[in-house]
């Protein structure tokens, strides 16, 4: 039973159902060949506050692929409840070995991972009403937040890795595990809970024919879980900033003998990404092995052992699972933020520093591609270039801004984000705004023509009239984006000190000058930069010295120009 709250100043007179499993079904419409087909999902029994709804209705809509709606008998009213009871039958889609999977699946009856697997009531917002975005396979979820009970019926001798707390572990482990668990917030060592000679009903589990899990999980978008009686069982902790010691949770595969070193990738993230935005909120975090190699879920990963993708999908917990964005259509907020955020934590886990200078500027090579869809498209209709937008244009993005800004100022206007659109679903707007106010100023611009256009910014020195100390630099902006002008000055070994200019910063024998993005918004195609640092000789001038502006050619932003090869 789902207990439905209607937070919106509308009556609700449907209700939005999500079969995601359809996608599957050999008719349904998707953008990816899925690994395998089945019959999807049915739908037995509906009813709403008692009253049974007819599925054999036309009305109903009933055979609308990944999205259902179903016409209320009495509309759920502006802060009232509903509560809706649904009785269904799924396939779990099997994974032939070397296919990758599709969020989820089995491997014959050896593993199985649960995803999307159960009806879900969309979401309903303040910017579309209903979420009715088809799923098609290439984006993701928006999910509404609630509690979840479920209880998992499996034989026993099955594990059971799940979003949540296990709430009767005295029913289904055995007393050896439960006693290894209780040392597991003791220290960092990866504790075996249950081993590879432990295996079956009285072994691996409590006795019996079938057993139940019982789980809870309190303020998640979704409930992921898995089950193997393969399964092996390592846990260790992870030392969340303000919070303390949390497990941390690994089943795995005998043969995925990796799995032996992830507790401490695991541990790296979750602490990395607490300090770096807020701390992880929940009571344990689970990662588990099977045919789906990366894919995220409230406290559950489905991932492969490596720090790369153990990183990536638990850096997800923060969004789109505390900060609920709506990865359908802006995908760059969900996958593009964490894609900049594992450069920083995969750098603090080789204990070098982060450098995101020429990040920007790659954007140069592929903008105005007619075939490239803004960041603000719809990401189910993104094209053949959605992947790119989705996960790379953000991360040059956001270098771009600290270029600007710094990038110490973009990441803590970025928590201040996190934090404050925490459990709540922040759109690009939000974001925008947020990051405007935390930085103290209005970048439209630059929002502008990140997220709703494909243009560049492709700046040279056109020419340079080079005295000592003093020269006349002409800067021309060939694209449409526009961006500070930001002059490094390399001045000679010897000689007089360069001398101090308004809005230059010198560092021995360099300078950096910049002069503000407004310096264009005349409609000029050129500007001519004045430098005067006294007798000190300049040598070389570059133009965007960290290449973090989008540039299809930094060849023309260097004076004097390089001798021809």
């Amino acid at each position: 039973m789902v207990t439905i709250r209607n937070p919106s100043d509308s009556s609700l007179r449907q209700l939005v159902i999500r079969l995601y499993q359809n996608r599957f079904d050999p008719m349904s419409v998707r953008l990816r060949s899925p690994p395998s087909v089945t019959d999807g999902q049915t739908l037995y029994r509906v009813v709403v506050d008692g009253t049974e709804i007819d599925t054999k209705q036309p009305a109903a809509n009933w055979a609308t692929g990944t999205v259902v709606t179903i016409p209320l008998p009495k509309p759920i009213a502006a802060g009232g409840t509903s509560t809706v009871e649904i009785d269904w039958v799924g396939d779990i889609p099997d994974i032939p070995i070397g296919r990758g999977a599709a969020r989820g699946g089995r491997r014959g009856l050896r593993v199985f991972q649960l995803a999307q697997w159960y009806p879900q009531v969309s979401k309903y917002d303040d910017l579309r009403g209903w979420d009715r975005e088809p799923h098609l396979g290439g984006s993701e979820f928006y999910n509404n937040y609630g509690r979840f009970e479920v209880n998992i019926d499996v034989p026993a001798g099955y594990l059971v890795g799940a979003t949540g707390t296990l709430q009767n572990p005295e029913e289904v482990l055995t007393a050896t595990a439960r006693e290894r668990l209780s040392h597991v917030l003791e220290s960092d060592s990866q504790r075996v809970i249950v081993g590879p000679d432990e295996k079956g009903a009285g072994n691996a589990t409590a006795n019996g024919n079938r057993l139940v899990w019982k789980f809870t999980a309190d303020t998640v978008n979704d409930f992921a879980w898995a089950t193997s009686a393969e399964y092996r069982w390592d846990a260790t902790r992870a030392t969340i900033p303000t919070r303390g010691a949390i497990p941390i949770n690994i089943f795995y595969l005998p043969e995925d003998t990796l799995y032996f070193k992830t507790g401490a990738m695991a541990r790296h993230a979750l602490e990395y990404y607490s300090a770096l935005w807020f701390p992880y909120t929940w009571p344990q975090f689970t990662q588990v092995d099977g045919p789906e190699n990366g894919m995220e879920y409230p406290m559950l990963t489905m991932s492969g052992p490596g720090f790369g993708v153990t990183d990536h999908e638990i850096g997800h917990e923060w969004w789109p699972m505390m900060v609920g964005v709506n990865e359908t259509w802006y995908g760059w907020m969900d996958e593009g933020f964490n894609q900049y955020m594992n450069i920083l934590s995969e750098d603090a886990w080789n204990k070098k520093p982060t450098l995101l200078d020429s990040l920007g500027g790659q954007f140069g090579q592929t903008s105005g591609i007619e075939i490239q869809a803004p960041m603000m498209w719809d990401n189910n209709y993104g094209g053949p270039f959605s992947g790119y937008v989705t996960y790379s244009k953000a991360p040059m993005m956001l270098s771009m801004l600290g270029a600007i800004v710094g990038d110490s100022a973009v990441q803590r206007a970025m928590k201040a984000y996190s934090e404050a659109w925490r459990f709540k679903h922040p759109s690009p707007w939000d974001f925008m705004f947020a990051m405007n106010r935390e930085l103290k100023q209005n970048l439209d611009w630059f929002w502008y023509y990140w997220l709703f256009t494909t243009e560049a910014v492709n700046q040279s020195i056109v020419k340079a009239n080079l005295s000592g100390g003093k020269a006349q630099v002409t800067v021309r902006q060939a694209g449409e984006m526009p961006s500070p002008v930001m002059l490094r000055v390399e001045f000679a070994a010897s000689g007089p000190a360069p001398a101090r200019m308004k809005n230059a910063v010198i560092d021995g024998r360099t300078a950096t000058v910049t002069w503000p993005v407004d310096v264009w918004f005349s409609g000029n195609r050129t500007f001519v930069a004045n430098l005067d640092f006294g007798g000190a000789k300049i040598e070389k001038i570059v133009l965007d010295p960290g290449q973090r502006f989008p540039d299809r050619d930094y060849s023309d932003n260097v004076w004097p120009r390089p001798a021809a090869k």
